[in-house]
């Protein structure tokens, strides 16, 4: 398969332009030349991409804390769920020689890796890092982690998956996932535990008891497998209330007119993942207002799509050679017109496979240094678990009866500010058009709203940063 390099030829005030400096608007031609091939080939996909990605994603975190389940780790796997388990299990592992294997027995009950009685911990400044493999995900529902004490008759939980049928999951078979998990996060508390009206866990220490939980759909077993767990300090160590990021997607005019004054007058930038085939049409951003932004304001421009049909259909309808084209244009596009982020978002937050069996996220990576989902079932952290699956809280309005994320779920009373300030995250919020008035759909917030939201991030105190400025924090 071949690949290809770009010599780009724009024209700027009517003056052409040749090479990796020239500016391109929507119609920029390019002249094909050949590019190296490159070892560590994704899909088949075998050369260098022109413009790669920098190298500024974040170092592994070293844990404060660790059980790898390597020999005489102590923790049992049992639960009504459980049909069969090997808790040394030497066949399939990305640590050491060994994990823990467990499957369940299709009755939709409880089946969990465990340890009760450790030394008591004190989790202060800390989120905890999971790492396991789910064989097949066909038949699971949900993941739980529970951290407590008294043989758990006191506990804090963390539902930190729950598997869907037909949008993009954290969790897909045959992979080994990271997870984080923080104090925002905490699901549900139980005995002596409490969390307050505003979100905070009622302990941080003292804890002598871990479960892993994983439950099946009753339609089926499930075979999981867990690597690591594991403590790392978490989000508060750099942003003791917590970060935001307000991103917007599909380069709506809007985000120019009508979102960047109110966030200009809280001094708040953003960061916009563009269609570059939409710039320039209709009711969508010109270049000009894009650098703009970037240039005056502090904005950051990403990447969404190259081609308009490819936003509309998502990378997973695609084979990974039209995928890692589309991929290529756009971040052409973006470093030939002057725009430096090496940030994504996936259209319609899908980063599943190819239709020739490709992850699309791994397709990403060879172009970006993130990528962002809509997924929202944990908020994201500092250093960021998986970052090419950035996670988003998506469909925020202040409509009536439009479904989506009411407002009111982040400005209220233990609401996602309340968890982030008190707690620590990296809250992404992610938003599409704004309009004067009343929105109409989930991917429309008016400014009345806006304002509402980026006062009550002020009012909390909460820095807010663009993706790419919070990845340079862990360079």
């Amino acid at each position: 398969m071949s690949r290809r390099s770009a010599l780009f030829m724009g024209s700027v005030g009517g003056v052409a332009m040749a090479g990796g400096g020239a500016w391109l608007g929507r119609a920029g031609a390019t002249q094909a030349m050949a590019a190296p091939a490159a070892e560590g080939a994704i899909g088949g996909l075998t050369t260098v991409p022109p413009y790669a990605p920098s190298g500024r994603r974040p170092k592994n975190r070293r844990a404060t804390w660790s059980q790898q389940f390597q020999a005489s780790h102590g923790w049992s796997a049992a639960g009504a769920g459980t049909a069969s388990a090997e808790v040394n299990d030497k066949s399939d592992f990305v640590r050491g020689t060994q994990s823990v294997r467990v499957t369940t027995n299709g009755t939709g009950k409880q089946s969990y890796v465990r340890k009760s009685g450790m030394p008591a911990m004190n989790l202060s400044g800390k989120m905890i890092r999971l790492v396991f493999r789910v064989d097949d995900v066909t038949n699971l529902s949900k993941l739980v982690f529970y951290l407590g004490s008294g043989s758990l008759a006191n506990f804090f939980s963390w539902t930190f998956h729950a598997h869907s049928k037909t949008s993009a999951n954290y969790v897909q078979s045959g992979e080994w996932v990271t997870v984080h998990l923080q104090w925002a996060d905490v699901t549900s508390a139980a005995g002596t535990y409490s969390i307050s009206a505003v979100g905070k866990p009622s302990m941080k220490t003292g804890f002598t008891d871990m479960s892993f939980a994983v439950y099946d759909n009753a339609g089926g077993p499930v075979t999981y497998r867990l690597q690591a767990v594991e403590l790392i300090p978490d989000t508060a160590e750099v942003f003791p209330k917590g970060v935001v990021s307000i991103t917007f997607d599909d380069s709506h005019k809007s985000i120019h007119d009508l979102a960047r004054p109110v966030m200009d007058s809280f001094g708040f930038p953003g960061t916009v993942y563009n269609i570059a085939d939409a710039i320039g049409t209709g009711s969508f951003l010109t270049i000009d207002q894009m650098r703009s932004m970037q240039n005056f304001s502090g904005w950051e421009m990403g990447g969404h799509s190259y081609a308009n049909a490819v936003h509309t259909a998502s990378y997973p309808k695609l084979s990974a050679e039209q995928a890692d084209e589309d991929f290529r244009k756009l971040r052409e596009w973006l470093v030939s017109n002057g725009f430096t982020s090496e940030h994504f978002a996936y259209p319609h937050g899908a980063f599943q496979k190819t239709s020739d069996g490709v992850p699309v996220d791994l397709i990403a990576s060879r172009h970006f240094t993130t990528a962002r989902s809509i997924i929202s079932e944990t908020i994201e952290s500092f250093a960021p678990a998986m970052p090419y699956r950035l996670k988003a809280l998506t469909g925020i309005n202040d409509g009536a009866g439009i479904g989506g994320t009411a407002l009111s779920q982040l400005t209220g009373a233990n609401g996602k500010l309340d968890r982030c300030v008190n707690n620590g995250d990296w809250l992404i919020l992610c938003l599409h058009k704004v309009v004067d008035g009343a929105p109409k759909t989930s991917t429309e917030i008016g400014t009345a709203g806006l304002t509402t939201l980026m006062q009550a991030i002020a009012d909390r105190d909460i820095p807010v940063v663009t993706v790419e400025e919070a990845m340079a924090y862990y360079k």
